[in-house]
């Protein structure tokens, strides 16, 4: 199974009886899988079959679920639930005179969820079942239209993911290749550097010192470990994309530790080519976080 993006849409729509309902499922990025739910009155009882099957289908993301379900013919009875009317009334009466505000109105409490009920007393215990069903078959459909559009949408994500991960393995590679890199190019520098500075003194260089002094310059200025790391994510990464299955958070975390391994070589270097590689690695490995951040 290819990886998968976050974000995925699906709209639904059908009838039964003399019902039409309409599913709307959408996804984005998020750190789990936060599910935000909303039915209409009549239809609460399918909040948690409705959310353990979300759960079935998706790992990641936060998701909208929105249903809306209306009688064509309205033959349903308008019910005002008067215990809860009078105890808002007489909560919103108070709080007007405690903090002098306007006293509200009728319209506004009648808004408010649980004042107005809709009692549909045609449907049998038989037919709430029936009804049931068919609007969770609609929701399990929907679900597979939005986890095909996030596969889809992970396909063309790997691509870009596979093209930047091997940008990266091309960048650790000429940066081995640096030949500042080299225990005797920093030698020779260092010496080059003590005879300009003791040019026309009689002080004589002091092999072992200069040895010493390259050998400092060398473990301070060394970048290969910090190149292997980087070179051991590539790999790790690749194996990530290609094996399939949600790898959002192990990716995530690769591209923390590509980060770090990067700016490590920039701080570390003084030679001018390898700053210009440290810096496209930078480059690179933000533009892979940021797709990284919408993978399930």
């Amino acid at each position: 199974m290819a990886i998968a993006s976050m974000t995925g849409f699906a709209r639904l729509d059908g009838a039964w009886q003399e019902y039409r309902w309409v599913w709307e499922v959408k996804s984005v990025n998020g750190k789990g899988l936060d599910v935000r739910m909303r039915l209409p009155q009549g239809v609460e009882s399918l909040d948690i079959p409705a959310r353990a099957m979300i759960a079935e289908h998706l790992t990641r993301g936060n998701v909208n679920c929105v249903l809306t379900f209306d009688r064509v013919n309205a033959n349903a009875g308008v019910y005002v639930n008067n215990q809860v009317l009078d105890s808002l009334v007489d909560a919103a009466k108070a709080a007007a005179k405690r903090h002098g505000l306007k006293k509200p109105r009728i319209e506004e409490l009648l808004e408010l969820r649980g004042v107005i009920e809709v009692k549909d007393t045609t449907l049998t215990e038989e037919q709430v079942a029936e009804r049931d069903r068919i609007l969770l078959a609609g929701l399990a459909e929907a679900l597979r239209g939005v986890v095909a559009m996030r596969r889809s949408e992970g396909a063309r994500m790997a691509t870009v993911l596979h093209d930047e991960i091997r940008t990266i393995g091309e960048l650790v590679a000429l940066a081995r290749a640096v030949p500042s890199q080299q225990p005797g190019a920093m030698r020779e520098k260092l010496h080059k550097q003590m005879s300009d500075l003791l040019s026309g003194s009689s002080v004589p260089i002091d092999q072992d010192r200069l040895a010493q002094e390259a050998a400092y310059m060398a473990v301070k200025a060394d970048v290969r470990e910090e190149l292997d790391r980087l070179g051991a994510h590539v790999l790790a990464a690749t194996e990530l994309l290609d094996s399939g299955g949600p790898a959002g958070r192990k990716l995530d975390f690769l591209s923390q530790e590509f980060g770090r391994e990067a700016n490590t070589v920039c701080s570390k270097s003084s030679d001018p080519a390898l700053s210009r590689i440290g810096l496209d690695l930078k480059a690179v490995i933000d533009q892979l976080r940021e797709q990284v951040a919408n993978i399930e």
